[in-house]
């Protein structure tokens, strides 16, 4: 008799501990979910569960037995991964809550591009520096082509020196080394705008052979330039992957001209280059207002003896180029005494001609500013191809509304409003096609084993509020947003939480 109740003792005792073993354990569950996973499958009903930063389980049942510290029912909500900025800007040393870019969805940004990137040898260290400081957002560094100028001592030499390329080239394995995802060149600003195309055929076999990516503002954007500018980088493109960064046409019009660009970009594909691009959807583009002043105006030449002796000709370069870009009216200032003013309204201010204004208030590194140079139906055909994903070109600070609206936009705008694309798509160009460029193979999917980077929201009530008048207002709609597992927005509320890290590659 005894025999048998021990039996039965050990029966039931067995039973109790094959049920603990069989009880899902999770720190938050989300249930009952219409869940886009960011591939661009449709969406499905379903939960998630997360532990330790991770999603550990996901499907449309929840398991019998689980066990959660917090449970979100997430009825009537669509839940995505957190969205990637392909293209973005920032200090995450000065400005680590990066609020504007959390507010749009995005929880991961990528930093180092057009060229620059923080000047230390050892970006190993600035990147201990910035998680020490708890960034909100994730990071993905690039080393910047002009950095490496820099840095190696080349500076203004159009041909390197066999020691200062070899210097570039060693630093550019440190930035890899130290996890950097490739490197950016910013071929429009000095002192990129120096290099030849051995220069960055040499680079683009060293990121080639690290396995990274090359991300380019290109040489020249505008329309009766960009062919030859997409010809310097595709020949990179036989090295490594390459990605024009906010592809766009200066003066560009129609749809026709998006799709030739297009075009050369599906024939390098078939010849074997891996090249893709991103772009943010708003037609003012923003960047130093260099960018209107001839080389010979520039670094390293001396501006003040280019005025005294060149003026006539540098009034007359700069009447004919800002009547190009659409006139005085369409460049915002963003920087300097006259933020928030268009040259135009700086010109009648001070009663005095712009280009004078130009030379003698601003000079060629005096503000940045926003100029309106796109097409909307042009920039919108290149939104729909298949290999094109979204970025912000955006920052905390920026006098631009695209750092605070962009990812709200899309689904604002093109998703609910125009219906040009379904949300899945938008969620992919966000999610799942910038980590395939970026090589981000642990996050960006709402699967079993990747990062718990997650949003909660829903789509109708996403909004873009900035402005180009008042560019720093955060976008609304996010009910939950969780980075690497923890809840940095609850309820539409920011927490006292920054849960972002520097990425390795």
């Amino acid at each position: 008799m005894r025999f048998l109740t021990v039996i039965i003792f050990l029966f039931f005792t067995l039973q109790t501990y094959a049920q603990e073993d069989g009880v899902e354990n999770y720190d938050l569950l989300i249930k009952n979910a219409t869940v886009i996973d960011g591939t661009g499958a449709g969406a499905y009903n379903g939960y998630l569960g997360i532990k330790d930063g991770e999603i550990i389980s996901i499907g449309d049942k929840i398991p019998h037995h689980y066990k959660t510290k917090q449970e979100i029912d997430a009825t009537g909500f669509t839940v995505t991964p957190g969205f990637i900025d392909s293209h973005s800007h920032g200090d995450p040393l000065e400005t680590p809550e990066f609020k504007n870019f959390l507010a749009m969805g995005v929880t991961t940004i990528t930093l180092g591009q057009d060229g620059h990137s923080p000047a230390e040898a050892d970006l190993s260290s600035w990147m201990q520096k910035v998680n020490d400081k708890k960034p909100a957002v994730n990071i993905a560094m690039f080393v910047g082509h002009n950095t490496l100028r820099t840095l190696a001592g080349v500076n203004f030499d159009s041909i390197p020196s066999n020691e200062g390329l070899n210097t570039m080239q060693r630093l550019l394995k440190n930035g890899f080394s130290a996890g950097a995802f490739g490197m950016s060149t910013g071929l429009e600003y000095t002192p990129g705008n120096f290099s030849r195309q051995e220069e960055l055929n040499a680079l683009a076999k060293t990121v080639g052979e690290e396995q990274g990516i090359i991300m380019s503002h290109m040489r020249n954007e505008d329309d009766k330039e960009l062919e030859n500018a997409l010809e310097e980088l595709l020949i990179q493109g036989r090295y490594a992957p390459v990605h024009v960064s906010h592809i766009k046409v200066v003066y560009g019009k129609g749809r026709n001209r998006a799709l030739e660009i297009i075009k050369i970009l599906d024939s390098a594909r078939n010849a074997g280059i891996k090249v893709t691009g991103d772009l943010y959807p708003y037609t003012a583009s923003h960047t130093g207002i260099a960018i209107l002043f001839p080389a010979w105006a520039k670094k390293p030449n001396n501006y003040p003896e280019i005025v005294s002796g060149r003026r006539v000709e540098l009034e007359d370069f700069l009447r004919k180029k800002v009547a190009q870009r659409n006139g005085p009216e369409a460049i915002l200032l963003g920087s300097g005494s006259f933020k928030g003013k268009t040259l135009a309204d700086v010109s009648q201010q001070l009663k005095k001609p712009f280009e004078q204004v130009l030379i003698d208030e601003i000079g060629p590194y005096g503000a940045g500013a926003a100029h309106f140079i796109m097409e909307e139906e042009l920039q919108t055909t290149f939104l729909l191809d298949d290999q094109i994903c979204i970025s912000s070109d955006g920052s905390p600070t920026m006098y631009h509304p695209r750092g605070y609206g962009s990812f709200s936009k899309v689904i604002q705008k093109y998703v609910l409003q125009e219906k040009i694309l379904d949300l899945e798509e938008a969620v992919y160009k966000m999610t799942g096609l910038p980590a395939q460029i970026l090589q981000l193979k642990d996050r960006s999917l709402l699967k079993k084993g990747y990062k718990a980077d997650v949003l909660i929201f829903k789509p109708e009530e996403i909004k873009a509020h900035a402005t180009y008048e008042k560019p720093h207002q955060l976008a609304e709609g996010m009910k939950f947003i969780i980075v690497n597992g923890r809840l940095v927005m609850e309820n539409g509320n920011f927490t006292k939480i920054r849960n972002g890290k520097v990425l390795s590659r």
